[in-house]
């Protein structure tokens, strides 16, 4: 074996420019792959992660039997919701875990009545997550003594007619399912250029939503915000095993729509990669298919030596495994370079912000992440693919027969 490799080895940069080439391609066709991967990941926390806290967090804790009403939002109590705070916030990767109340309910005015969800947030606390208070464009955000003051929508505004200082009356369903009704101050609007969000969603404080509803301090549910997209399951599981007895479910079983979205992006860039791989390969094949033709003569030599059809195929494997293997060094170093440097630089988007509703969501710049992980599979799916694009140079060597090889000029 160790003869092999050395022969492989020197066969490889006999003709140096060109393995050079090679090899460099491959390797720039990973790192470009690394660095696609890194902006999905920076896309994935700048699009998805502010949707998920705006849509409703990372993780979401209710009672038992709230997901057989889920659709009609019911106040259902959550028995000792301090405890799973506890629980979440002594996880490694919570940033956040608040509590709220949510339910349905109208706004009306002159303009008519619109259908909303109202929530009733820990104002101290989701003001250092949420996308709402990050986009207030007239007015303030919420203050944890606020009575009757409301946040709306920049859509709900406009199509209500109203600005920040009018008074608007909300209705909403407390337990039991009764109606409650109280006029309040529009003392902030947001803008986060989603308009399904801001037609439909509405802030008030938790104190006030408590007081309104019937919930003298209760809570209809716990939303819990994670460093990072994919670290929930942990965080389930230790909710499950240290303050059983709730319902606990993550963005993707509450957003689906969400998840089928990423799912698409994820089954886009695996067919892009392929059709990559796939010009590389076309590189190594060719290459080691002119190596054939140029070393026939070399060929008859080593059969006449004794060297069998098998061990030929093997020689020649090896050198497209060898180059195979110089690609994806180079391209996990050149793409862990570029994803390192732009992980703290940055890439501005802010130009493109207006593209879609979730782009909008976009706060100035996007930060590629590296997974060491997708690099190692990068760099190990390069080598199969250049050990495999040499399997048919590698036959066709074996299958030439000394004697007439010998005698080629």
């Amino acid at each position: 074996m160790r003869l092999y490799l050395k022969i492989a080895w020197r066969n490889v940069w006999r003709q140096r420019r060109r393995t050079f080439l090679i090899a460099v391609g491959m390797g720039v066709t990973m790192s470009l792959l690394v660095f696609y991967d890194g902006m999905i990941g920076g896309f994935e926390q700048a699009i998805y992660g502010n949707a998920i806290q705006l849509l409703g967090g990372n993780i979401q804790v209710h009672a038992p039997g709230y997901n057989e009403k889920a659709g009609r939002k019911p106040l259902l109590p959550m028995e000792n919701p301090d405890a799973v705070v506890q629980v979440a916030e002594s996880q490694p990767n919570v940033v956040i875990a608040s509590k709220r109340i949510v339910t349905g309910g109208l706004v009306t005015n002159r303009e008519g009545a619109f259908s909303v969800s109202i929530i009733g947030v820990e104002t101290d606390k989701e003001i250092l997550i949420t996308p709402v208070a990050d986009n207030i464009t007239s007015g303030r955000y919420l203050n944890a003594d606020d009575g009757d003051m409301i946040v709306i929508g920049q859509g709900l505004a406009t199509a209500m007619g109203i600005k920040v200082g009018d008074r608007i009356t909300m209705v909403g369903s407390s337990t039991h399912e009764q109606m409650r009704q109280r006029t309040m101050t529009v003392v902030g609007i947001y803008d986060v250029g989603v308009p399904s969000v801001e037609k439909t969603t509405i802030y008030v404080s938790l104190g006030e939503a408590q007081q309104l509803f019937g919930l003298d301090g209760q809570v209809t549910e716990v939303v819990i915000s994670l460093k990072q997209i994919g670290q929930e399951p942990g965080v389930v599981s230790a909710i499950n095993n240290l303050a059983p007895g709730y319902e606990v479910e993550s963005w993707e079983t509450s957003i689906p729509d969400l998840k089928k979205t990423m799912d698409m992006k994820t089954g886009v860039m695996s067919v892009f990669g392929v059709f990559m791989l796939a010009i590389a390969a076309i590189g190594i094949l060719n290459l080691l298919m002119m190596a054939v033709f140029e070393r026939t003569r070399e060929i008859g030599i080593i059969g006449a030596l004794g060297l069998k059809p098998r061990e030929i195929t093997f020689l020649f494997l090896l050198e497209g495994i060898l180059i195979g293997v110089m690609g994806a060094v180079i391209g996990a170093i050149l793409g862990t370079l570029i994803n390192g440097i732009l992980g703290v630089v940055g890439l501005n988007y802010s130009q493109f912000a207006n593209l879609t509703e979730y782009t909008a969501l976009i706060n100035g710049s996007i930060y590629p992440q590296l997974v060491p992980l997708k690099v190692l599979q990068h760099a190990l799916t390069v080598a199969i693919i250049a050990a495999l694009a040499a399997v048919y140079p590698a036959i066709e060597a074996s299958r030439r027969e000394p004697a007439e090889a010998l005698h080629y000029v």
